[in-house]
């Protein structure tokens, strides 16, 4: 607990228009995020209100040596926003005003507060485009987006938020305010701290504008659903239809237990008897989106595929509210969800699928697998109850398992999710030991007192 001193310093640097809470049962709400653990409580938590508030916490907590976590809308999946030893909370969504958009030059400057789908809908109404759209995406702020990396359902066409980030402010662990990249497209001068911001999970700054980049809205787009009665064919044709030098907006997946729990909780008229259904969307001109929907159509007979076009908006909003459902409808099945991320190069799909159904039966567990087939990040999403300690261990040794399978296959620990708490202990498997060296000589060189978000990656 933090001494009554120090809470009334924080109450004294917020108190115009800024928020604080400090009672056991407001503290409970910011004492986990979407991944599954044991929550902690935070000491305090505040909301400020203007810059000047953010730099003042940031250099008491220093000067205290009290930890600080950044967070958004907490929707994070690898326990990023969670304190690990108590400590101050800062929530950044009232920072949440979309400062400009800049139609002729095409890029945003955004609050990091801004939630993502908010500003897609800003741009869009002036004809322009912002692509990263994570499954989160009516919820969770760019600020958010940017520390964790996020991507979503449009990555494998137009990449995921680093390829979108031009300029970052923020605050460093000392309180220093830092400028770094800017508002156009060719910018060199100094390190590229941008870049470094993004993926650090809190660990490195306070982040309090972003510069982001625009791209034009496609014309028009052709969204559709092929339907296997296995999900390894149904890898196969995400292989074939990039060799086949199409490369889609959106290239989902869902197996036949996630699309029975979807159809379960949703009635939106999914045919449960599919082994694997692939969800797919091809854009731009109207030429180019019909070459390419003729393309998959001959692809998918030729691999013994049922495919059914959108024909409507309406038939295009059910086909992606059936991707969109998959996390809340297996959500329901037990208490306990964790969520997955591992993540290989495309044409390993098929072997990893074998893999995660190998490793399902091994264990005894309840694995449902979606994601985003088109680049390689697979959701093997595992539905347990965290009470029941035998279970449980099955699953520590299963998601152990998926994770050797990953690397072995030479993916990723992570595609979009972070690593948190979740996968520190796998990290340095994946990267190597020099590289987590470097990792601490880094984050001890920005932030020596280890204020930032501490126990994060392992570092």
């Amino acid at each position: 607990m933090l001494y009554k001193s120090l809470v009334y310093k924080f109450k004294e640097i917020i108190k115009e228009n800024g928020t604080i809470f400090t009672e056991e049962d407001q503290l409970a709400c910011y004492s986990y995020d979407a991944y599954a653990e044991i929550p902690v409580l935070p000491d305090i938590v505040v909301k400020p209100s203007n810059y000047e508030q953010i730099e003042k916490i940031i250099k008491l907590c220093n000067d205290a040596n009290i930890p600080l976590i950044t967070r958004g809308a907490g929707t994070n999946l690898s326990g990023g926003t969670v304190p690990k030893t108590g400590g101050c909370v800062l929530l950044t969504t009232g920072f949440n005003k979309i400062l400009e958009i800049n139609e002729n030059d095409l890029y945003a400057v955004v609050q990091s507060g801004v939630v993502t789908a908010n500003l897609a809908k800003a741009v869009e109404s002036k004809g322009l485009f912002y692509p990263p759209d994570p499954g989160s995406m009516n919820i969770s702020t760019i600020g958010g987006n940017v520390a964790e990396n996020a991507g979503g359902l449009r990555g494998l066409k137009y990449g995921v938020t680093k390829d979108y980030v031009m300029g970052i402010n923020f605050f460093c662990p000392e309180g220093n305010y830092v400028k770094s990249g800017g508002k156009t497209v060719k910018l060199v001068t100094g390190f590229n701290l941008q870049g470094l911001m993004v993926s650090s999970e809190g660990m490195l700054g306070v982040m309090t504008d972003i510069t982001l980049k625009l791209i034009p809205k496609p014309k028009t787009s052709r969204s559709m659903l092929v339907l296997f009665k296995d999900m390894i064919t149904a890898c196969e044709m995400v292989s074939a239809i990039i060799a086949a030098k199409i490369v889609p907006a959106t290239l989902e997946f869902l197996d036949n237990f996630t699309i029975n729990t979807v159809e379960e909780a949703s009635k939106i008229g999914l045919p449960t008897d599919a082994g694997a259904l692939l969800l797919i969307e091809v854009d731009g001109y109207e030429g180019q989106v019909e070459e390419e929907f003729s393309k998959i159509l001959e692809i998918s007979q030729k691999m013994g595929g049922e495919l059914k076009v959108a024909n409507s908006l309406e038939e295009r909003n059910k086909i992606w509210e059936a991707r969109r459902k998959a996390l809340s409808s297996l959500a329901r099945l037990k208490p306990t969800l964790i969520l997955e991320d591992a993540t290989v190069p495309r044409s390993r799909i098929p072997e990893m699928m074998r893999r995660i159904q190998a490793i399902t039966k091994k264990y005894d567990l309840t694995i449902g697998t979606f994601g985003h087939a088109g680049d390689g990040n697979l959701h093997p999403t595992i539905l347990t109850d965290r009470r029941n300690k035998t279970e449980m261990e099955r699953v520590e040794k299963a998601i152990d398992e998926i994770f050797e399978a990953a690397l072995e296959l030479e993916g990723t620990l992570s595609g979009e999710h972070g690593v948190g708490t979740a996968k520190a202990k796998y990290l340095e498997k994946e990267v190597g030991k020099g590289t987590i060296i470097y990792m601490k000589k880094l984050k001890n060189g920005t932030d020596p007192k280890n204020i930032l978000n501490p126990h994060k990656m392992g570092l």
